[in-house]
């Protein structure tokens, strides 16, 4: 099988856009590297966050390149695949080796709700389609789909599928997995209200929304985590809860594109059927994040002050 050192805070970047709503290689890049140099441990490029299907084919392919280009291997890219058709998927998946990604976090077609034998059809298509290692992505609620155990099961045949990031809302699926699978899947926590529960009960990782505003942060909890502070984990995350709730939202990518403006890592802006947030949302979101950034947990080490 496949093997990886995928583990720890993995953001799920955004993808910048220009004025008039071009894709900004230099932005989206500047907020990569920023990311980076803040410590995350992995990166996803063009996940839901980074607006994966508001991308032309030519445009995701040149935003990989440019990341992958400014992460330099400091650590793991992978790459949403998120498209209409498993062709289209395949087509991505081995554009995405050429291009240099670490790694793919693959999705179920999109618009279409499959049944659990086409489901298992499309991932073994997209995953046969090239090298790289694969982490599936279930997200129920978003994509109206779920990767059942049994399907899992199926798939554990599949050498490149490696992790899981789970984003039901439901922590009691991590230890269903690991009971299921065992070790045979990294599981990440995919939703940023119950990472700490997920992280706690055996996910090895975090794909994170809220990292992009707040990622000294993100990588705090998980390094008490990591070192048994329980107390400095349950500090942190009670303090990052109202915000992370908004990864739960369906206006999700354009709060933390919202909240990444207000700290200064980005533009809010994003690209149609999605509009930028207005009126008392956008006060209520606003207001949120300053409180965060205003009552910042005091036991941060000093290397994350900035």
């Amino acid at each position: 099988m496949t093997t990886t050192g995928w583990r720890g805070v993995f953001p799920a970047a955004t993808t910048q856009f220009a004025e008039d709503h071009s894709v900004d290689l230099d932005a989206t890049t500047a907020v990569v590297r920023a990311l980076v140099d803040d410590g995350v441990h992995g990166l996803i490029a063009m996940g839901t966050v980074g607006e994966n299907n508001s991308l032309t084919a030519t445009e995701k392919r040149a935003v990989l390149a440019a990341i992958v280009d400014v992460v330099d291997g400091r650590v793991p890219v992978l790459t949403g695949v998120s498209e209409l058709t498993t062709t289209l998927a395949e087509t991505y998946a081995a554009d995405a080796a050429r291009i240099g990604a670490d790694g793919l976090m693959l999705l179920p077609a999109m618009v279409y709700v499959p049944s659990e034998a086409e489901l298992e059809a499309h991932i073994r298509t997209v995953a046969a389609a090239s090298p790289l290692p694969v982490m599936l992505y279930n997200n129920p609620p978003a994509y109206r789909v779920s990767i059942s155990l049994d399907t899992l099961d199926r798939l554990s045949d599949v050498p490149t599928l490696v992790a899981i990031k789970e984003s039901a809302p439901d922590p009691r699926r991590i230890t269903d997995i690991i009971n299921r699978c065992g070790d045979r899947y990294l599981v990440f926590a995919g939703l940023d209200d119950v990472a700490l529960e997920e992280i706690l009960l055996g996910a090895v990782g975090w794909v994170s929304g809220l990292t992009n505003a707040f990622p000294a942060e993100s990588i705090a909890l998980w390094d008490a985590v990591e070192r048994g502070d329980l107390e400095a984990a349950r500090s942190i995350y009670r303090w990052f809860m109202p915000l992370l709730h908004l990864d739960a939202e369906h206006d999700l990518v354009q709060s933390i594109k919202l909240a990444e403006a207000v700290m200064g890592r980005g533009s809010e802006r994003v690209r149609m059927p999605r509009m930028v947030l207005t009126g008392a949302r956008r006060a209520e979101v606003i207001a949120m994040v300053e409180t965060a950034r205003d009552t910042r947990p005091v036991k941060l080490p000093s290397v994350l002050a900035h």
